[in-house]
């Protein structure tokens, strides 16, 4: 639904996350996207891990060999829709849902509570989602 944006997902719309549990407990993670300047989808397949505590939200997450980087879970609705996910640190954040909307009021609480705890909330990039996958 929305991002601050950065390099590996600059320029892209009708962006997808898939998540699927792997046979080690790893998460298989598939990231895909249309590149409005390129006009072609462009796909990243990841990996994802537990850290910590498996029942928490916190994973880390590599597109990228041997690096990985946080993914913070710190927002959810009671039925498993919408999602605020962060980053390790203020730059990286995404609002998820697992339709191409989302209701004005999660909306609204998920970007007071990121900014509240230091968020560029202004800065979001909102999503397109109007071309179907190819």
């Amino acid at each position: 639904i929305a991002r601050l944006d950065y390099k590996w997902e600059r320029n892209l719309d009708n962006v997808t996350a898939h998540y699927s549990l792997k046979d080690n407990g790893d998460i298989r993670v598939e990231n895909r996207g249309y590149n409005f300047k390129k006009e072609k989808w462009e796909q990243s397949i990841g990996k994802a891990k537990p850290v910590g505590d498996p029942k928490e939200a916190k994973l880390k997450v590599s597109f990228f060999g041997p690096f990985y980087a946080g993914y913070n879970v710190i927002a959810i609705d009671e039925n498993y829709q919408y999602a605020l996910v962060v980053g390790e640190n203020t730059k990286y954040m995404w609002i998820l849902s697992r339709t191409t909307t989302i209701p004005e009021s999660v909306k609204q609480a998920y970007v007071q509570k990121a900014k509240a705890i230091g968020f560029q909330t202004e800065d979001l990039v909102w999503v397109k989602h109007d071309r179907q996958s190819e």
